[in-house]
């Protein structure tokens, strides 16, 4: 993960990790079940896939898990992709890219950008608010 937010992370390397839905699924689960799946519902440790790419499902009361579920990346009806790119960056980038400028790269709607570009923003502010200890949990889930 630690990669990702280098510095020195060209736009073509963040393409070749993120080039399609697929790879980032496969990122957010990585990152998400690192230390094995706990079901949302009963606790249950043990787990199988689930019918979509990278979820997991409960091997005990059968509850469903994507792998964005509980992610800013939860719901969103464009390429997740498209938005791993935006989330990037807002995040990382060197400029600030308007929602008319993501629209055109990416071919997307300028408010579908700016919803998206917001929810990051929210995402980031709540960042800030976290205590040392929650901050310090954070920072070590992001430099593994």
């Amino acid at each position: 993960m630690s990669v990702i937010f280098s510095n020195s992370l060209s736009p073509e390397q963040l393409e070749e990790m993120f080039r399609n839905d697929e790879k980032c699924l496969e990122f957010l689960a990585g990152i998400k079940w690192a230390n094995g799946f706990v079901c949302k519902k009963c606790g249950n440790t043990n787990s199988c896939a689930g019918k979509e790419p990278f979820s997991r499902r409960c091997t005990k009361c059968k509850a469903k898990e994507t792998a964005t579920n509980g992610t800013v990346f939860h719901g969103v009806k464009f390429p997740i992709s498209k938005a791993f790119y935006i989330a990037y960056q807002v995040c990382k980038g060197k400029e600030d890219v308007s929602s008319y400028e993501f629209g055109r790269r990416l071919s997307l709607r300028q408010m579908t950008c700016w919803n998206f570009k917001t929810k990051i923003q929210h995402a980031l502010e709540e960042m800030d608010s976290l205590t040392e200890n929650e901050r310090n949990s954070m920072e070590k889930i992001l430099t593994s």
